[in-house]
């Protein structure tokens, strides 16, 4: 396709989405999740990242509750206790006889330390943290797999009832209410969004994906999630938090699959939902014995799944999120409108979800090269697609949430090939580059996370023969509600021949109507020819520039 006609279609795409921009959503929240600095560095690390967090404008941290982490060396074994001796056997006995698994306090004290410490500095940072409870749980909370069959460990039909307890100690612990007997011995701060497993239509995360039952082979993690859910949702009524006082949400899926249906193969979304909610591939419930083998009963002896929103994590892997996947039954950025439309025929169909529900994305980046040969696109186009699936999003009155997985990207594992695919088999989508073990140089996608900016050429001015540009925008770096808060836009020549200059005077955002800093405004270009755009926050005292927005062509 011809650069030109790419233009043209993004253009006619963005404004037909920048027209019912009155019905967009101006109060999405900004979740950002990086569990390696905030929860595997250490307490210092997990200061500085929060504090960068903040100032990028991040309002809610997604942080993992990793069941196995928790819950190690809470309940030995007896197999383990029989290979220790002396003081750590005697220690290991009475830790198995002390350990009650909906107990907070029965549960080694240190293993709660990161995410005590972790939830009291976003406390004092004004950041929210979101708690997403998940497995792999430790190797007696999940059923032996058979005989030949090789899944990551912890994976495979995790035990109900252990989650559930695992579940009912973690909200206990964070109910606004327990002191901690560790650290400062003060009342811990409630957590009040949670979610319950990661990932669940991804065999990394859940096995088996599929399975035989009835001599056939049917999905098996959507009836396996199911269970899990209804019963982390007891867990979390049990502790304190329930749907009426808390954020609760169902999902965290993954927006990609395949084909292959065996134990490990990833389940595209909109089929995991489908057989989540037992209804089949031609939009008809299933009935007798394709329902008796996705355990459709659950529902009438549990009820329905109860939520406050839907979570989903748009990837598009290394494709603009404007780009659909090539199978309908795929959840990305760029049909993420189709995740409503389904859960809505799911809840019309069956009643087991409630109609209308928020959605929430809870990750979502792009992984840039460099450093990663392999899966990273240029930095720049980073900066582009993060700024494109925040509008998407944003255009979308049902979204609640926009995501931004991680902050900085991932040291590469060290003890593989240097500059081999495995080297760099860890996450490349930070807004920063590493330095070490440190956050590193800005990539140009930090700075278009703190001002989201997008420039739409829309039409051609008649009297002067200018484009005439919309614009959209966000001072997410700015407090919400701050008054008297401005975006000031820019254009130059794109050839530079001469320097930054205001069009127009700057827009203010009304802390009323548009609460966490979004604006929208068109103007013509000065002149004729190819131009930049960005926005600008300026210092109203002297004039100076206190921030800007990546500079962007329009195209």
């Amino acid at each position: 396709m011809r650069p030109i006609t790419r233009s043209i279609i993004l253009a006619l795409f963005l404004g037909a989405l920048l027209a019912p921009a009155a019905h967009a959503s101006p109060l999405q929240t900004s979740i950002m999740m990086d569990d390696d600095l905030l929860l595997y560095k250490n307490d210092a690390t997990a200061a500085r990242a929060l504090t960068q967090m903040k100032s990028l404008g991040v309002d809610t941290i997604r942080v993992t509750v990793l069941w196995s982490v928790v819950a190690n060396n809470a309940r030995p074994t007896k197999a383990e206790i029989a290979k220790l001796k002396g003081k750590a056997k005697d220690k290991a006995r009475k830790q198995a006889q002390r350990f009650k698994a909906t107990n907070p306090s029965t549960y080694p004290k240190q293993n709660w330390d990161r995410y005590d410490n972790l939830i009291k500095a976003a406390q004092d940072r004004g950041i929210r943290v979101y708690f997403n409870v998940t497995g792999p749980g430790p190797l007696w909370a999940s059923t032996t797999p058979p005989k030949g069959l090789k899944v990551p460990i912890g994976t495979y039909k995790p035990k109900v009832g252990a989650f559930k307890q695992f579940v009912t100690a973690v909200g206990t612990r964070y109910s606004g209410t327990y002191q901690d007997e560790n650290g400062s011995r003060g009342t811990l701060p409630r957590v009040s969004m949670w979610s319950l497993w990661n990932e669940p239509n991804q065999g990394g995360w859940l096995t088996p994906q599929w399975e035989q039952r009835g001599g056939q082979t049917v999905p098996a993690s959507p009836a396996i999630y199911r269970k899990l859910y209804q019963a982390g949702y007891q867990g979390l009524v049990a502790s304190g938090h329930r749907v009426d006082n808390d954020v609760i949400l169902l999902g965290e899926t993954a927006p990609l699959g395949n084909d292959a249906q065996t134990a490990k193969s990833p389940m595209r979304p909109k089929q995991f939902l489908r057989e989540l909610f037992c209804v089949g591939p031609d939009g008809n419930p299933y009935s007798g014995a394709a329902a008796a083998a996705r355990d459709c009963g659950d529902f009438a002896s549990k009820g329905p799944l109860r939520a406050t929103g839907y979570a989903h994590h748009p990837y598009t892997k290394n494709v603009s999120p404007l780009v659909p996947d090539a199978n309908p039954d795929a959840l990305t950025m760029a049909n993420i409108t189709d995740l409503g439309t389904t859960l809505d025929d799911l809840a019309a169909k069956t009643n087991d979800l409630p109609s209308g529900l928020p959605l929430f994305m809870t990750e979502f980046g792009f992984e840039t090269n460099p450093p990663d040969p392999f899966s990273g696109i240029a930095p720049a186009l980073q900066a582009k697609y993060n700024v494109l699936g925040e509008f998407q999003a944003y255009s979308n009155p049902r979204i609640a949430s926009q995501a931004q997985f991680l902050l900085a990207d991932v040291p590469p594992i060290r003890t593989r090939k240097k500059g081999s695919k495995g080297y760099w088999f860890t996450y490349q989508s930070g807004l920063f580059f590493t330095a070490g073990k440190l956050i590193g140089t800005a990539k140009p996608a930090a700075y278009s996370y703190a001002m989201p900016f997008l420039a739409t050429p829309i039409a051609i001015d008649p009297a002067t023969g200018n484009p005439t540009f919309s614009f959209w925008g966000q001072l997410r770096l700015l407090p919400n509600g701050l008054p008297g808060a401005a975006a000031t836009i820019q254009f130059r020549p794109k050839d530079g021949s001469l320097d930054w200059t205001a069009v127009g005077p700057p827009i203010a955002i009304d802390p009323a109507t548009d609460p966490m800093g979004y604006y929208t405004a068109t103007a013509t270009a000065p002149v004729i020819g190819p131009v930049e755009w960005r926005a600008a926050v300026i210092n109203p005292a002297d004039g100076s520039l206190i921030s800007s927005s990546p500079g962007t062509d329009g195209t």
